[in-house]
């Protein structure tokens, strides 16, 4: 007959499994990062300051649920009609269109691109395209303006680079993404409670070069978060996408950017997306 194992033992082990059970949910476990995201962004030139680190708190954010016409923004990367916006955007619609003017909209094919937050519209006919940025370093402070359509309406968002993240997004499906994290910075008009519409917008640095897709916002820590270069890259080759050469950039500062915002829209080179049922 098996002999009972004392009371006090007993005790014990409990008390191990509880202190066990609080230090993990004290502490969880450091988020896994996708080795092959790590490579390319090892390789990238200018793209290893401020890299992610495994000690860091993932960011989780609600991907907009695509149900009804109006979605978000779109950039010109080629005069031939081809566009940049963000995944989840589009994802989903049964229909996919850019606006060109009042009531106007122009059919879009959609490509999704399946490793990263980003997709590419195609349409018979484009705008300008916006100039892409080279391989420079990424470097703390610097300067970003996020022009699009927040909330469907013409609008702009400057801000600061903090640190990389590692972006949790939720939406059709759950995604894990390195992106990089921008502080939110005051101007002459208010930032909008919501900046959703500006998903698909593009990040321009102080020369007017894109920089990376906008993708998601956290208002509770007033941050936005973007793609990275190397991402923003990745996506444009496998989607066999040529960007414009000597695409004509406006240099963009925190007194003209609402400006240089309101011109880039009135030339098309920045749509609204709309998506037509899903």
């Amino acid at each position: 007959m098996p002999q009972r194992l004392p009371d006090w033992l007993i005790y014990l082990g409990v008390i191990g499994a509880l202190l066990g059970a609080a230090i993990l949910l004290r502490f969880p476990a450091a988020p896994r990062h996708d080795e092959a995201a790590g490579r390319a962004l090892a390789g990238a030139g200018g793209d290893h300051p401020a890299a992610a680190s495994p000690f860091e708190s993932t960011i989780t954010v609600e991907a907009p649920q695509v149900s009804r016409p109006g979605a978000g923004t779109a950039f010109s990367i080629s005069s031939g009609g081809i566009w940049l916006t963000a995944r989840h955007v589009v994802e989903g619609c049964a229909r996919t269109a850019i606006v060109v003017g009042p009531g106007q909209g122009v059919a879009a094919e959609v490509r999704i691109d399946p490793r990263a937050e980003t997709a590419v519209l195609i349409t018979q006919g484009g705008a300008p395209a916006l100039p892409m940025a080279p391989r420079e370093p990424l470097k703390h402070g610097m300067a970003a303006f996020h022009a699009g359509f927040p909330g469907g309406h013409p609008g702009e968002v400057a801000s600061n680079f903090l640190r990389r993240q590692t972006l949790v997004l939720r939406g059709r499906r759950t995604r894990r993404e390195q992106v990089l994290a921008w502080a939110e910075t005051p101007g002459d008009e208010p930032i909008p409670r919501s900046l959703a519409g500006l998903s698909g917008a593009p990040a321009l640095d102080t020369e007017g070069r894109v920089i990376g897709v906008t993708i998601a916002q956290s208002r509770r820590r007033a941050e936005v978060y973007t793609t990275t270069p190397a991402s923003l890259r990745s996506a444009l080759a496998r989607a066999h996408v040529e960007t414009a050469a000597g695409a004509e950039a406006a240099p963009m500062t925190g007194g003209s950017y609402s400006r240089i915002s309101n011109l880039l829209r009135r030339d098309l080179r920045i749509v609204p997306v709309v998506c037509l049922g899903s």
